[in-house]
C-alpha cells in the first residue's frame, strides 16, 4: 500500500504560479512511476503529467500543460512536485497525485493509488 497527501493548491490570478506537492508513505517511493491528474467540476479527471521512476529520466505531459508545468521528484523526500506556471483559468482544478508501474500510462484506471487531491483555482 501506498499512501499519498497533495498541498500546494491555492488561488491565483492569470500568469502566476503555483508549486504542488505530493508526499508518499508505505511502499518504496522510488519503486513507482508517479503522475499527477486533474478534474475540473463536471468534467472527467485527465492526465497532466507523468515521470518515470526510479531517478525520473523520463517525463510525460498533456499537450494543454506542456512548457508551462514541469513534473519532478525527490526520492530521498518521497515526494513528487508539480511546478505550474503561466497559470490560465482553464488550470482550474482538483489535482491529485497518483502511482503505478509505467509513466507511459495516462489512463485513471492505469494507476494503482491515488491521493485525495488539492484544489486549485486560477482567476482571471
Amino acid at each position: 500500500q501506498v499512501q499519498l497527501v497533495e498541498s500546494g493548491g491555492g488561488l491565483v490570478q492569470a500568469g502566476g504560479s503555483l508549486r504542488l506537492s505530493c508526499v508518499a508513505s508505505g511502499r518504496t517511493f522510488s519503486g513507482y512511476a508517479m503522475a499527477w491528474f486533474r478534474q475540473a467540476p463536471g468534467k472527467e479527471r485527465e492526465f497532466v503529467a507523468s515521470i518515470s521512476r526510479p531517478a525520473g529520466a523520463r517525463t510525460y505531459y498533456a499537450d494543454s500543460v506542456k512548457g508551462r508545468f514541469t513534473i519532478s521528484r525527490d526520492n530521498a523526500k518521497n515526494t513528487v512536485y508539480l511546478q505550474m506556471n503561466s497559470l490560465k483559468p482553464e488550470d482550474t482544478a482538483v489535482y491529485y497525485c497518483a502511482a503505478g508501474d509505467k509513466p507511459e500510462k495516462k489512463g485513471v484506471n492505469e494507476y494503482d493509488y491515488w491521493g485525495q487531491g488539492t484544489q486549485v483555482t486560477v482567476s482571471s
